[in-house]
């Protein structure tokens, strides 16, 4: 038998027992979380499948590395290759048990019940420390795989030894990128805004859809996506109507004549907020909040649950009282009116 036959056949050999041990392995592992009462396990099983597949290889690779019969050129070859790819998929290993947790957090921060804070708050810390950590996990590897080639070797050590100089070089022509990157980092902890989150930005009304190292989506009213900077929403005001809770208090405004029956409005306003399901039973007012020389502002105020709910039910409150003043109180709509001095008149 020639020597690259038996080489190639020690290495098929190698190969099908790890792929055989992989299997049985992954086997035992989803039969076990199957038993389990949560999904979290299933997860973390299904991203480490592919990583330890390519793993288990690269250690019977390894293991058989001493019965070959290899060339000097061959065998450097080989330890170079070892060198690029065992950094490379222990990142892949790494990177895949981080993208497992942060999933599993999402399953347990359900966001879609009417008390949702919590959830969010943790669906979002978790969202970014993760993005975090695969970027810092990126790095190290990269800086590994570099460590094993000798003739660039340096360059690893100096990456991993200088990072934050070599930050500081190139912050004048990367400062954009690295200020939202550090507003990234620092959103996770002081939450300014968290996902699904109702904030008011650059005079729009939308609710936070992603949160990225470098960015924010806003998924607006009408379909439409708003892509901000993370630092914006440390630099600049803007309005978070969810910071606490989802419970928001609406007002519809009115126009009257000031001669307008106000107990009467008052009276067929709480009628028609107490018959709208979107009412969540907080908070009812009617009051004048203005006088003009023709006509009076009526504010009516009334809570919900959330932002979509005290939209939709303003525009209720202003449809009925509206229908209402048409119907029964025409009188109540502002009028124009003029003063006629009497001397004029008695004088023409």
């Amino acid at each position: 038998m020639s020597v690259l036959a038996y080489n190639l056949g020690a290495v098929a050999l190698a190969v099908a027992a790890a792929l055989a041990l992989h299997g049985a392995g992954m086997f035992v592992l989803r039969r076990l979380a199957a038993r389990t009462p949560g999904s979290s396990d299933d997860l973390f099983v299904a991203h480490a499948t592919k990583p330890a597949r390519w793993i288990a290889i690269g250690m019977a690779l390894a293991a058989v590395r001493r019965f070959l019969t290899l060339s000097d050129d061959a065998d450097a070859l080989w330890t170079l290759l070892a060198g690029l790819i065992v950094p490379l998929l222990i990142g892949w290993l790494a990177i895949a048990m981080l993208r497992a947790l942060g999933k599993s957090i999402e399953l347990t921060a359900d966001i879609s019940v009417a008390d949702n804070l919590t959830a969010r708050r943790r669906r979002t810390r978790s969202a970014i420390l993760v993005r975090i950590g695969v970027f810092a996990i990126g790095f190290v590897t990269i800086c590994l795989m570099l460590l094993s080639i000798p003739s660039i070797r340096n360059i690893g050590v100096t990456l991993m030894a200088s990072a934050g100089l070599a930050g500081l070089a190139v912050g004048a022509a990367a400062q954009p990128l690295l200020k939202n990157l550090i507003a990234g980092m620092q959103m996770a902890f002081t939450e300014p805004i968290r996902l699904d989150d109702v904030v008011i930005i650059e005079g729009q009304w939308g609710r936070i859809e992603e949160i990225r190292l470098t960015y924010v989506v806003v998924a607006l009213w009408d379909e439409r996506r708003l892509v901000v900077p993370v630092s914006r929403f440390l630099e600049a005001p803007f309005e978070n109507w969810t910071r606490h809770s989802s419970h928001l208090l609406g007002s519809a405004f009115l126009w009257l004549d000031p001669a307008a029956d106000i107990e009467r409005l008052r009276a067929r306003a709480e009628t028609v907020v107490r018959k709208n399901p979107r009412w969540d039973g907080r908070a009812f007012a009617l009051q004048v909040t203005d006088t003009k020389p023709d006509a009076i502002e009526v504010r009516i105020l009334a809570t919900a649950r959330d932002a979509g709910d005290a939209f939709d039910l303003r525009a209720d409150i202003r449809e009925a009282m509206l229908v209402f003043i048409r119907a029964e109180m025409p009188e109540a709509l502002p009028r124009t009116r003029a003063l006629i001095e009497r001397a004029a008149l008695s004088s023409a």
